[in-house]
């Protein structure tokens, strides 16, 4: 009756036609015979009994080729796709493409990798702190130089944790190498004021177009010297969580981590764990701006077409079902890197349907496995059942060799031989890089209470520094065969590091006594004011008075008063005044 409808609108039948038609359909004139002399019995009163109307809009010409080949009318698919204008031909589905899947053995073509030329001579007899140099160089000290006691003082209290801070100052348990070094009021200050940039520098477009504008010298900084590190075969990508719970731009909550709440972060790693690459997340937007052809990129792809520009073709990726899809491994495969990973059901639904289903590999008991292998053979999905089924995606490695491993059994109450294929012993081999560097984080983290998500963000990504630096001395330790009971351990390491900020970041260099020779020359030594918001206190011998009254020459403050001349008692002979008092 619809199609009725719409070709009596279109004008493919006249209304007296249609209405004659419409009668037979309803049954009130079901004598079909009683159409005029001059006009023939349209087939598709008889199709209209079969539930499938054909309307008369086909042209002269189709008519004629129709008759003249004793074919059948074409379908009302092809009738409605020839009226837009599209050639179809009758009885043909949809014309696309399908990918076929079939079961036989993956045999990838890969590219060799060229390794990067081993740097380990240049590093032979680094100490710690040389290490810690390729993040904080000289540029990046100057720019924080008010802050390296605070930042030293922070490392030195993430190795010896305490519940509060307050208590590094008490008089009962307050720990020299901090409280000498640092006043508390002064601690507190510098971490209230802690900046890394100057606001006014910072035009509103770069403040728009970076959320984290606030932090980034100190995160380019950083990132910087992750890229300085040699790029391995085989490496892996996966989230990492910067603890916040307050408010920031792009506070994200992740279950099941460790901190679940807080601003998430891209890392690209070795498998031990050194940290290459990352991306601090802050919305896909600014990941396609990155990209080039982003536009229809989902953000696993947008991530790891990001963090694998800076490696060479033959380099194994591993990653976890978040990231892994097919546009992934093809976006991959024209780079001639090659994605390994768990992957998504809903992501691989035409190989899904040539693989066991669960309850059959269930059947079958724990080590069962079975693969199938994509059309052109560069792609391979391997469904694995250990405790529960696992699919996995790899563009180089596969179902075969497989070999023996102990898994727990729960009902047996120990360990049991289980079959694995191969593509899950690389992918646990090479996965936890992420997670090692993480570990090593949460061990000694600079966990400061605050409010402001710069100084986390500044913390977080001054201990990866240091856990990246403690991994490369370890691997170049082991390379170089020295006994791992000779090698720092990561808190004597960090201890080591720790020294050099709160020596140089001490509260006040102090001006030591001039000779009495400078003191007692005819120059003249004249006194000046000082707009101080405290007075200094005076380094004449016995005087334990302040004064802001300072000697243009000698640079030392001294008292001048009615009742009490410093200044001329000092300049006019010796003093005993010891260099370990206050001044400038």
């Amino acid at each position: 009756f619809l199609l009725l409808l719409s070709d009596t609108c279109l004008g493919s039948i006249s209304l007296s036609k249609a209405e004659r038609l419409l009668n037979a359909i309803v049954g009130e004139n079901s004598d079909v015979e009683e159409l005029s002399d001059g006009e023939e019995a349209d087939p598709g009163v008889e199709l209209l009994h079969d539930k499938d109307y054909i309307p008369p809009d086909l042209s002269e010409s189709d008519q004629q080729s129709s008759d003249s080949d004793s074919e059948p009318p074409p379908s009302t698919e092809c009738a409605r796709k020839r009226k837009r204008g599209r050639s179809v031909e009758p009885g043909s589905s949809k014309n696309t493409s399908r990918v076929r899947w079939k079961s036989s053995a993956f045999t990838p073509d890969i590219v060799q990798f060229e390794a990067e030329e081993e740097t380990l001579h240049e590093r032979h007899n680094w100490q710690p702190l040389d290490y810690m140099e390729q993040y904080i160089d000289r540029e990046l000290m100057n720019l924080i130089a008010n802050y390296l006691s605070f930042f030293g003082a922070s490392i030195f209290m993430s190795c010896v944790s305490y519940p509060q801070l307050r208590m590094f100052w008490s008089s009962a348990l307050r720990i020299p190498a901090i409280s000498d070094k640092l006043k508390r009021d002064r601690f507190f200050k510098l971490r209230k004021h802690l900046k890394v940039v100057i606001d006014s520098d910072i035009s509103e477009d770069m403040r728009k177009a970076d959320k984290f504008w606030k932090t980034r010298p100190f995160i380019d900084r950083i990132l910087k010297g992750c890229l300085l590190q040699a790029r391995p075969e085989c490496v892996s990508i996966d989230e990492q969580m910067i603890p916040f719970t307050g408010a920031c731009p792009f506070r994200q909550y992740v279950p099941l981590k460790p901190n679940p709440v807080g601003m998430k972060n891209f890392v690209l790693a070795t498998a031990g764990g050194i940290v290459l690459d990352f991306e601090v997340y802050q919305g896909a937007n600014s990941l396609r701006s990155q990209i080039q052809d982003a536009e229809e990129l989902g953000l696993g792809v947008l991530v790891i077409a990001r963090l694998a520009k800076t490696l060479h073709p033959g380099t194994k990726v591993y990653c976890d079902r978040f990231f892994t899809s097919m546009k992934a491994v093809d976006q991959m495969l024209e780079k001639q890197v090659y994605l390994t990973g768990t992957i998504m059901k809903n992501r691989v639904t035409e190989p899904l349907q040539k693989l066991p289903s669960d309850q059959d590999m269930k059947e079958q008991g724990r080590g069962a496995s079975a693969s199938v292998t994509r059309g052109d053979g560069k792609v391979c999905v391997v469904k694995w059942y250990d405790n529960k089924a696992v699919l996995m995606l790899s563009t180089v490695h596969a179902e075969q060799p497989e070999d023996v491993c102990q898994r727990w059994s729960k009902k047996d109450k120990q360990y049991v031989s289980v079959m694995r294929p191969s593509i899950v012993r690389e992918y646990n081999t090479k996965m936890g890089g992420v997670d090692l560097t993480d570990r090593m984080m949460s061990y000694y983290r600079m966990s400061v209470r605050t409010k402001k998500w710069t100084i986390r963000m500044l913390m977080h990504f001054l201990d990866l520094a240091l856990a990246n630096s403690w991994l490369l001395y370890r691997q170049d330790n082991t390379l170089c065969g020295t006994p791992k009971r000779d090698m720092m351990q990561f808190l004597q390491f960090r201890m080591t590091v720790n020294a050099h900020p709160l020596q140089q970041g001490s509260r006040h260099q102090i001006t030591p006594v001039p000779h009495v020779s400078i003191r007692t020359t005819s120059t003249k030594h004249l006194p000046e004011m000082v707009n101080l918001k405290n007075p200094m206190r005076c380094r004449q011998t016995g005087c334990s008075g302040k004064s802001r009254v300072r000697c243009m020459t000698c640079n030392m403050f001294l008292c001048l008063q009615t009742e009490r001349n410093c200044f001329a008692i000092f300049q006019s002979g010796p003093s005993d005044s010891p260099t370990g008092q206050d001044g400038v």
